[in-house]
């Protein structure tokens, strides 16, 4: 099974990325979507977040995460209390996601996290999807959002990876703005090119993933493991 990772600042168009992946029948691993699962009434996250942040309650039995949010994101030391706590059962949700696609006989898995870099979660994958676009264009995305401002637009930025970084780290970089047709047209090819190759990151193992075929050495940035990087131009108009 070939683990291709999926990522991107925001605006960038991931979202609308990972559903055309979906669309294309891959199965798509939303770490975002497993955050909201371990914060809902039940969820394993809920008891360590209420003991480290106990006004974060809701009235169902879950966590508010309107107010956990306003509690930590001005809060460098908070946030890291928040994230030693979530990041590892995000880590878990991926894992057994990535087992469970092997246990069904599934070509190709997706994983798509916000932070994966950030996280080291590019050890998990054989390959790593950024998805991109002009500094401008991600700009207008955002800000078209109900309740965004351009204060907190630049403290989001700020707490991610810089676009930069992540273009010159991925193995695959898809650029956005050309239309949802385009962005299916390139994610269509990679997903092809993914599900020809035998993938080596899952299960874990000694060594690092063989990156896509046809690319050059990527060299600085790729944390001096040696991955490869070429460049795949998609359109998104999406967020």
């Amino acid at each position: 099974m070939f683990v291709l990772g999926l990522t991107g600042s925001i605006g960038m168009g991931k979202s609308t990325a990972a559903g055309l992946l979906r669309r294309l029948g891959l199965p798509v691993h939303d770490a975002d979507a497993a955050v909201h699962r371990l914060l809902a009434p039940g969820g394993a996250a809920v008891s360590p977040v209420l003991a480290a942040f106990p006004a974060a309650a809701a009235a169902d039995g879950g966590i508010d995460r309107r107010a956990l949010g306003a509690r930590v994101f001005h809060d460098a030391a908070a946030l890291k209390r928040l994230e030693t706590i979530l990041h590892p059962l995000v880590r878990k949700e991926a894992l057994r996601f990535l087992a469970r696609q092997q246990r069904l006989g599934a070509d190709v898995a997706v994983l798509d996290i916000p932070l994966l870099y950030e996280t080291g979660g590019e050890r998990l994958c054989d390959a790593v999807v950024v998805v991109t676009a002009p500094a401008w264009l991600q700009a207008q995305r955002v800000l078209r959002r109900p309740g965004m401002t351009p204060e907190t637009f630049a403290a989001i930025k700020a707490k991610q990876l810089p676009d930069s970084l992540k273009r010159r780290r991925a193995d695959v970089l898809v650029q956005t703005g050309l239309g949802k047709g385009e962005t299916l047209r390139r994610l269509r090819s990679i997903a092809r090119l993914a599900a020809g190759r035998k993938g080596q990151a899952w299960p874990p193992r000694q060594g690092r993933p063989q990156a896509l075929p046809g690319i050059r050495n990527g060299g600085t940035g790729n944390g001096g493991q040696g991955r490869r990087k070429t460049q795949n131009t998609a359109g998104d108009r999406e967020d």
